[in-house]
């Protein structure tokens, strides 16, 4: 709420202005504040305004003008301060001038000629002042008059009435001193102590430090205190958290050869790679291992891998082997269409890692599933020689069990036995019960 020191001087050369007349100090003021502003501004004439003593009878003038003319472009009962000017027109111990000046301001938004008031100066309002042209209603006139205009008071704490004002009256100044006066004349045999410039002073000092709010108490209470802890009942643990920096040994290290991995792996994915391309590839897996954590190969994308670069699939699932993320990537390949090259890869991953055996058993119910479901026939005895070329090969390296599937494959073996791969499978099995 405190002003800055630029609001502070514009602030008070304008209350100042006692020979220039009130539209124009109006305008001057309002081009010159920053409108974000104006609210701070108008609470600290608020804050002046309070006590008469803050300004001369002159300044108490402009101060009025301003603090309404800042709100005249907006609705009257959008101005917050229509109260302290019903109590400013009322207050019996005020000079008349300035409570018709202030019933004038109340007045001016009903038509243009009631501003006619405002083209003269404040030293001017006062010199040719006439009190028997102005009638003052009572409060409850003025009241009932702007009762739509009149903000309730905002609720507030009950101590706010307790709250220190930031305007006291100096001990030092004599009870005779008129502090509306250019250089506090007392009354005769009375001495001053106070000059115009340590008013303006101590006036400055007040715009620039103190906001009409006041100082409040500070209502410190103690701490309570904490309840026993009950039998059974859990205790709050702090433990004490001794960290270790731990040096990152990978930092400004080369990463070019990650960045060529990667760069392979992404054309992987779109085609299938040229030998020296694949043979490089090879050879940074195979020299960094842990590149493969780093190659960007998420697992919905090993289908695109297995169908374009087979070998380079295989390469990749079995150094990812111990990786948390394995599963993600069986359960991608179980799913995918099967095709050769998917039967290629898990074949191979067969001979070279341990699969988990439910995955190759999911894998052998699929492929049997897609056989039975192609309805091509020309596509369909093309897959079902692959199929079982492949559980040929499973069984003889002994990658699976043939009694878990048993029922399964000679059922399939029986439904495609037109097919001489199937008749050979079929005789297999019976050579092994």
């Amino acid at each position: 709420m405190a002003l800055s020191f630029e609001e502070t001087n514009l602030l008070f050369s304008q209350l100042r202005s006692e020979q220039i007349p009130f539209d124009e100090i109006v305008t001057e003021f309002l081009n010159k504040i920053n409108r974000s502003r104006s609210s701070t501004l108008s609470a600290s004439l608020f804050l002046l305004l309070q006590n008469k003593k803050m300004l001369k009878s002159m300044e108490r003038l402009i101060a009025f003008a301003i603090l309404y003319q800042t709100y005249s472009s907006q609705p009257t009962s959008a101005n917050p301060y229509v109260a302290l000017f019903i109590n400013a027109a009322c207050d019996e111990d005020a000079e008349k001038y300035e409570r018709a000046f202030v019933l004038q301001l109340l007045a001016s938004g009903s038509s243009r000629d009631s501003k006619e008031f405002l083209k003269q100066s404040a030293a001017n309002y006062i010199k040719l002042f006439d009190p028997s042209v102005h009638a003052f209603p009572s409060r409850e006139q003025l009241l009932h008059q702007y009762s739509d205009k009149v903000h309730p008071e905002a609720h507030n704490s009950i101590l706010k009435n307790e709250s220190l004002k930031n305007i006291v009256p100096d001990p030092d100044v004599p009870r005779g001193c008129d502090a509306n006066s250019p250089e506090f004349d007392l009354q005769p045999g009375a001495q001053p102590k106070l000059g115009s410039g340590d008013r303006d002073e101590a006036l400055i000092g007040l715009l620039a430090n103190l906001s009409p709010e006041g100082i409040g108490h500070q209502w410190i209470r103690p701490q309570p205190p904490r309840l026993p802890i009950q039998d059974g009942e859990l205790v709050w643990l702090n433990p004490d958290s001794n960290y270790e920096l731990v040096w990152d040994h990978g930092m400004c290290a080369d990463t070019s050869k990650g960045a060529a991995v990667r760069d392979l792996i992404a054309k992987a994915l779109k085609g299938p790679l040229a030998p020296a391309q694949q043979e490089q590839l090879l050879v940074g897996l195979t020299n960094d291992p842990k590149l493969v954590y780093h190659c960007g190969l998420a697992p919905r994308k090993l289908p695109e891998l297995v169908e374009n670069n087979p070998l380079i699939a295989v390469e990749v699932l079995t150094k990812l082997i111990y990786s948390p993320e394995i599963t993600d990537y069986f359960t991608v390949l179980v799913n995918m269409d099967m095709s050769l090259h998917s039967m290629e890869v898990v074949n191979r991953l067969t001979t070279t890692v341990e699969l988990p055996k439910e995955f190759v058993r999911m894998y052998i119910t699929n492929c049997i599933s897609s056989c039975e479901n192609i309805k091509d026939k020309y596509m369909q005895n093309r897959l079902v020689r692959l199929v079982c070329v492949f559980l040929h090969s499973l069984i003889r390296n002994r990658i699976i069990d043939v009694k878990d599937l048993f029922i399964e494959v000679q059922a399939f073996c029986i439904e495609f036995s037109r097919i001489r791969e199937a008749v050979c499978l079929f005789r297999h099995l019976k050579t092994l019960e």
